[in-house]
C-alpha cells in the first residue's frame, strides 16, 4: 500500500495521516480539510485529503493497544 494513497474516508473511518504519522478516527470533513481525533480520544487535528491513508487491521490494534497504555499510565495504573 502507498503511503499517500488516495482515499475518501468516510466519518467514523480509522487513517493514517501521513504527514505526522498519527492513526486517528474521522470525525468531520469541512472546508477542504478532514478532522481526525485520536484513538483513544485526545484533542483533534485537521489533515489534508491527500495525507490520509487507510490502515490495516494490524496497525488499528497496534494503536488501540497504545491508547489504553497511555491511560493506565495516566491513572497512576503503570
Amino acid at each position: 500500500m502507498s503511503a499517500k494513497a488516495s482515499i475518501q474516508p468516510s466519518r467514523g473511518d480509522y487513517v493514517r495521516d501521513a504527514e505526522t504519522g498519527m492513526v486517528g478516527v474521522v470525525m468531520d470533513f469541512t472546508m477542504g480539510q478532514y478532522w481526525v481525533r485520536p484513538i483513544g480520544g485526545g484533542r483533534e487535528w485537521t489533515a489534508r485529503p491527500a495525507d490520509l491513508c487507510e490502515i490495516t487491521q494490524a496497525e488499528l490494534l497496534s494503536a488501540r493497544v497504545a491508547a489504553a497504555n497511555r491511560q493506565r499510565k495516566a491513572c497512576g495504573r503503570a
